[in-house]
């Protein structure tokens, strides 16, 4: 009896060991996969974080920039309140190239984006802070300004010549 006490225990406590993740579990580990990847130069690690058509390439272009930058930290700033699809991560990342050797520091957002049961990285951009290489500034925010900026006012359009 005592034998069968200990089994039904340790199947009880396996069981709820091995329950299912929770959403912001899953993004949690694909963040910090990403990133951790990316910081280490475990490309191929990092890129399993991406849409599969992307990776190869993304594993080249990195191991090509790996070759004079180097990421000496990063920090998640934050996560914006994630949805059941989408969220946006703030990072924060210090860097410097070899041939340089001034350490830098760049803010940017990535977009992620679940596909079934995966998180993907879909976009990263530049926030603030220096020009990173292979980092580029958001185009939606500038297009975004760009068409205000053009735009007539609502006041404007409505008079008559």
């Amino acid at each position: 009896m005592r034998a069968l006490s200990f089994s039904l225990v340790i199947g009880l406590s396996l069981a709820a060991c091995g329950g299912p993740q929770r959403d912001s579990d899953t993004l949690k580990e694909s963040i910090l996969n990403y990133n951790e990847g990316v910081r280490w130069e475990r490309f191929e690690s990092a890129a399993s974080s991406l849409p599969p058509k992307l990776r190869s390439e993304f594993v080249d272009e990195m191991d090509q920039r790996a070759k004079d930058l180097n990421i000496s930290q990063y920090d998640i700033v934050r996560v914006d309140k994630p949805t059941k699809k989408t969220a946006k991560v703030h990072v924060k990342v210090a860097w410097y190239k070899d041939s340089e050797g001034t350490l830098r520091e760049t803010h940017a957002v990535q977009t992620w984006e679940r596909h079934g049961k995966t998180w993907w990285m879909m976009e990263e951009t530049r926030l603030r802070g220096d020009e990173m290489p292979g980092l580029l500034d958001a185009p939606r925010a500038e297009a975004k300004a760009d068409a205000t900026a053009e735009a007539p006012s609502p006041t404007e359009s409505q008079k008559t010549p």
